[in-house]
């Protein structure tokens, strides 16, 4: 591939223009793609599920092969829009250069409030599951070569985006492959703490959405492969360890590691090693 940036515009474009007629029929518009300074490909959404415009970022292999299939890392964020209180992780897949060591699509979509992967119970405004599940799953699939099945699906992230990652696995097992989480209050009982309440709001809704609850429910289902991932702590060690307690009381296969410590962001060394546990059969 003599010019990989320009063979790479150019195939997100033919994509765009191939998917359009499906476009019209989806839940989203999107404008073409625009490359920004750190090499992502930036897709500015509309959605029925979010208010206002949202966007995708996706980090592409830089040669991509003819015919083939990649499987795509959902680097689910923590915060809202593009805020970067606790760093990028798209950015710091970028900087491990994950994209080509494990021949990876790597996509990050932004969310127009704190996102908690959840769906308001009332407010046709706040349907964050919806949004991610049935507006930009289908979209990368339509844009990308993807490998778009259970297994081509990972799910990645720390802190809420680490339960958010849970409660999508656990919700939906056949549409995502993998969940790895760090740092992650994933045993919270309620809504409320760490700007939850107006995204669940209620007890009821929450419930739905609890991962010790989901774990108690679903548990024959995660108990042939190891599926759910997770390790390190900086704030929650104590959700991790009683996470790992649940699972092996209900039999659910994990991995599962009572550390490092580390800082809570998304710079501090937890990204790589998560991707790697993803990716452990299947290291190129």
């Amino acid at each position: 591939m003599k010019n990989p940036a320009s063979t790479l515009r150019a195939l997100a474009v033919v994509l765009l223009c191939q998917a359009g007629l499906a476009f019209a029929q989806s839940p989203a518009e999107t404008a073409e793609a625009g490359k920004n300074a750190d090499g992502f490909f930036v897709h500015s959404i509309r959605s029925e599920y979010q208010p206002g415009e949202t966007s995708i970022r996706v980090l592409l292999p830089d040669r991509l092969q003819e015919n083939r299939h990649y499987p795509v890392l959902y680097v689910l964020p923590v915060e809202a829009g593009n805020e970067t209180r606790w760093g990028d992780g798209l950015v710091e897949v970028g900087k491990h250069d994950l994209a080509n060591q494990y021949g990876l699509i790597c996509v990050e979509p932004t969310f127009a409030q704190l996102p908690w992967y959840a769906d308001h119970p009332t407010d046709p405004a706040i349907r964050q599951e919806s949004y991610f599940v049935k507006t930009v799953v289908p979209l990368v699939d339509r844009l990308y070569p993807t490998q778009a099945e259970p297994e081509g699906r990972l799910l990645l992230g720390f802190s809420k985006s680490g339960w958010g990652g849970f409660s999508l696995l656990l919700r939906h097992p056949d549409t995502f492959g993998k969940a790895a989480a760090w740092d992650a209050p994933l045993m919270m009982d309620r809504p409320g703490r760490y700007g939850s309440g107006p995204i669940f709001g209620s007890e009821e809704n929450f419930v739905k959405y609890e991962v010790a609850a989901l774990l108690r429910r679903d548990a024959a289902q995660f108990q042939e492969s190891d599926r759910l991932i997770h390790f390190g702590y900086g704030n929650f060690r104590e959700h991790h360890q009683a996470a790992h307690r649940l699972m092996e009381e209900l039999g659910i296969r994990q991995t599962y590691r009572d550390g490092p410590q580390r800082e809570h962001s998304w710079h501090s060394g937890w990204l790589p090693e998560a991707v790697e546990m993803l990716l452990a059969d299947e290291k190129r």
